[in-house]
């Protein structure tokens, strides 16, 4: 779980940028059997439902082998939704103890499946990086990716009206991968010599 205190308004700026919005999602998956559950800042397309989702409205966007792609979709914030989810939820809880089951329909069916380790995640990365700014620099990121397993898809220098004299910001995006392959990388990453910070690493998901 992570909460949304590192995003920052150039985050924002990036992913619009990018063709993405920042949302904060809880992500749940099923994979060969295994169960993915996560929570914490995304970038997904600007074209996604979710991503027209705002202020005190929540979504659920399930994706099912039969249905398809659906989107239950309503306030969720405010006196009068939170009043109405509390008495509801109250409701089906006392239903259980006077029924004695765990669901309001009575089914204790559970299915008990491994759960994924987080090693193991897959998607894209958005990575913000403060370098020394001097030829071959972009050549020696990229080697350091793949040294490591990971892809790059996208790198952007941005003009850095912050940055001290012979510095710059590079923004860059991979390709698929998993998170321990790329957490690898970001350690090798952070000790190069002309790797000042990572400012920012958010995860991008293009296919929910």
């Amino acid at each position: 779980m992570e909460g949304i205190e590192k995003v920052t308004a150039k985050d924002i700026a990036d992913a619009k940028r990018l063709g993405y919005v920042i949302k904060l999602l809880g992500i749940t998956k099923e994979d060969d059997g295994e169960i993915e559950a996560r929570v914490h800042p995304v970038m997904i397309p600007a074209a996604h439902p979710l991503a027209a989702v705002n202020y005190a409205f929540n979504a659920v966007f399930v994706e099912g082998d039969a249905v398809g792609e659906t989107m239950f979709y309503g306030r969720g914030a405010g006196d009068l939704p939170t009043g109405s989810a509390i008495v509801s939820d109250l409701t089906v809880a006392a239903q259980n103890i006077a029924d004695q089951t765990k669901g309001r329909g009575g089914c204790t069916c559970f299915h008990h499946k491994a759960v994924k380790k987080q090693e193991a995640f897959v998607s894209k990365f958005y990575i913000r990086l403060h370098v020394r700014d001097y030829p071959g620099v972009l050549a020696e990121i990229a080697n350091c990716f793949g040294k490591n397993g990971v892809s790059l898809a996208n790198v952007i220098q941005e003009p850095c009206h912050n940055c001290g004299e012979g510095d710059t910001d590079l923004v860059l995006v991979t390709h698929k991968v998993k998170e321990g392959k790329f957490n690898q990388a970001k350690e090798a990453l952070a000790a190069l010599s002309f790797v000042h910070r990572i400012d920012s690493i958010i995860r991008v998901e293009d296919e929910m």
